[in-house]
């Protein structure tokens, strides 16, 4: 089922993959899709999979300190090397929304003691939730969920069973991909996973104490693997060259919305109809966008929970609840916003966003806590629903003694164990069809519709047939006009054709100046987009957007040959067709104004072409 609602969502860009791409989000797209090109690149000739030269010329980019898809891009080179990047790049983003929801409906039915058909919803509701397909417009981090869930499962088994030294083991090398893929999720899964901790432990002391020892015994060794794997990783991200401190995104612009909890998301029923009130920084930020009904929902759901439960189990939820409120107010960012607008009412992110790390966390993002939180609460919501006499499991965890057996050496059995009901038998008031019904009324309007997508030139075949060969030396630069950035990410693009191409070949690729990645640059030693535009870029940027061609003379044919010096520049290349990310742009005031500076150009293959002066 998680598969074929998958397929469906990502069904536009899978129609046409060479042609098509996200209708909101191409220049992540093309990021990605560069990124999965470079990493087959690096595997087959030994580069650094976490720091290039190939990008930003002359000084290179930080693999680490962006979204580097470490293991993706390994994992998958064999496919990016015989499909390219584009079919490497959908392949990832339908599977991880497909296993983010069986692995979440994994944790809910084998570890939390959820029955099978609630855990399947709740399991559906966490790997399509709203945030969840408003980031499938083209974020492969973000939508790799799958590894929260197994994180979850496997700290339960540190106190579950005998092995905490083996668990712990395990648990190292899911933080060490977890850090490879979403570094900000594995954060905010930390920071949840400690708060939960926190208030169960408060409210459990006598359980606390006798857990503690195979808990900090699974946690070091846990330390210790993740230690030894990204001790490279994290010197680089912290301490490497062309780092940065905070991303430098303004944390009252990418804040959460209050009325978007209650709102309706773009891509879903709901947003189809016309209900979406459009209360995000852009399509690809509706981190809550939950809809009254089901806020209404799962409050009424936890409080009935609450009145079934004993006290072990409403320290679970005690501790649930907590950990939903403290991400809801952090989402809010330092200052209130309601409907649209900034109403100078302080908010408690403004004590923590300035601290390392935080800084480098968008605070809306910080929602996507919460969509967990109300898929268990649904899952055992529905598992009451069954009016059997056997209770709900919990997340309490329970101790076992340490001679239990060989069965204590079992999955099966320390689940068993430690899941044993927690809440009265007693089955929700009111007939079942009511509860259907407002599960449905609840659900139905958030199911997701397709992800919008757009036209998009393929690669040219200059670059996709290997003919820049004859015009560029192995590591010589070729410069795309225009300069390729986030918002023009055609040069990010031609370069993956060629990274992809080298990596089966065997053979060498081109550089590129500037490109689409955070580096440092930002105010107050934050990172940026891109590195500080030169003249030509500025100039190039202006003249895509606007279609108007200024006025050329000395000066500017000086900057661009300065430019060209530092970059160190080969050719420079424009395409019959430039993309623009956002907005659309005019290839033939591109072409008028290169003329002007450079002279007449050459025609190859699709392309057009000048060498550079000496």
């Amino acid at each position: 089922m998680s598969l074929l609602i998958a397929v469906w969502v990502t069904g536009a860009l899978w129609a046409d993959p060479a042609h098509r791409a996200s209708g909101v989000n191409s220049g992540d797209q093309a990021f990605f899709e560069w990124l999965l090109s470079y990493g087959a690149y690096a595997v087959t000739h030994g580069a650094d999979p976490l720091f290039t030269h190939l990008l930003n010329v002359p000084d290179g980019v930080n693999l680490a300190v962006n979204t580097s898809i470490t293991v993706y891009a390994v994992a998958f080179a064999p496919l990016t090397i015989l499909a390219g990047p584009t079919a490497t790049f959908l392949a990832i983003l339908t599977l991880n929304l497909a296993l983010s929801a069986f692995a979440w409906y994994r944790l809910f039915a084998r570890h939390l003691g959820a029955a099978p058909w609630a855990a399947a919803v709740g399991g559906l509701f966490c790997g399509f939730a709203p945030a969840m397909i408003s980031h499938a417009n083209a974020h492969l981090n973000w939508t790799a969920q799958w590894v929260i869930p197994l994180i979850i499962g496997r700290c339960l088994l540190l106190i579950r069973r005998g092995r905490p030294v083996r668990d712990g083991a395990i648990l190292g090398l899911l933080i060490a991909v977890c850090f490879s893929i979403a570094a900000e999720a594995l954060f905010f899964t930390a920071l949840a996973l400690g708060v939960f901790t926190l208030v169960w432990a408060l409210s459990r002391r006598a359980e606390t104490r006798t857990l503690l020892r195979p808990a900090l015994t699974g946690l070091g060794t846990a330390a210790l693997v993740a230690g030894a794997l990204l001790a490279y990783p994290l010197w680089l991200h912290f301490l490497g060259p062309q780092g940065y401190h905070g991303t430098g995104f303004d944390p009252k612009v990418h804040n959460e919305d209050l009325a978007a909890y209650a709102a309706w998301p773009e891509r879903s029923i709901a947003g189809a109809l016309g209900l979406n009130a459009k209360l995000a920084a852009n399509p690809t930020e509706e981190n809550s966008f939950f809809g009254a009904p089901l806020l209404l929902l799962v409050i009424v759901g936890l409080v009935l929970l609450w009145r079934r439960a004993d006290r072990a189990h409403r320290a679970t939820l005690r501790g649930l609840a907590v950990v939903a409120g403290v991400f809801t107010v952090l989402s809010l960012g330092p200052e209130l916003r309601w409907l649209g607008r900034l109403t100078g009412t302080p908010m408690p992110e403004a004590l923590v966003g300035g601290l390392p790390v935080f800084n480098a966390a968008l605070p809306s993002r910080l929602a996507l806590i919460v969509a967990p939180v109300f898929g268990l609460l649904l899952a055992w919501l529905g598992t009451t629903l069954t009016r059997h006499r056997a209770h709900p499991a919990t997340a309490e965890p329970t101790a076992r003694p340490a001679d239990s057996g060989p069965a204590a050496d079992t999955e099966s059995s320390a689940d068993t164990a430690a899941t044993r009901s927690a809440t009265p038998g007693r089955p929700l008031p009111g007939p079942r069809w009511a509860w259907l019904a407002a599960f449905a009324v609840a659900l139905v309007p958030l199911f997701p519709t397709q992800l919008s997508a757009r036209d998009r030139a393929p690669v040219p075949h200059f670059f996709a047939d290997g003919t820049w060969r004859q015009y560029v030396a192995d590591g010589g630069t070729v410069v795309p006009v225009p300069i390729t950035n986030d918002l023009l990410p055609d040069g990010q693009r031609w370069q993956a054709a060629a990274l992809a191409d080298a990596a089966g070949a065997g053979e060498g690729v081109f550089r590129l100046p500037a490109g689409f990645f955070l580096g440092p640059g930002g105010p107050n030693g934050t990172g940026r987009i891109g590195p500080i535009p030169r003249p030509t870029q500025t100039l190039l940027e202006e003249v895509a957007k606007t279609g108007t061609v200024p006025p050329i003379g000395e000066a500017e044919r000086a900057a661009l040959r300065e430019d060209l010096r530092y970059w160190h520049g080969s050719i420079v290349v424009l395409a019959d067709d430039v993309h623009g990310a956002h907005w659309p742009t005019y290839q033939p005031a591109l072409l008028q104004t290169m003329t002007a500076l450079l002279g007449a150009p050459e025609r190859v293959d699709d392309v057009w072409l000048w060498r550079t002066p000496a």
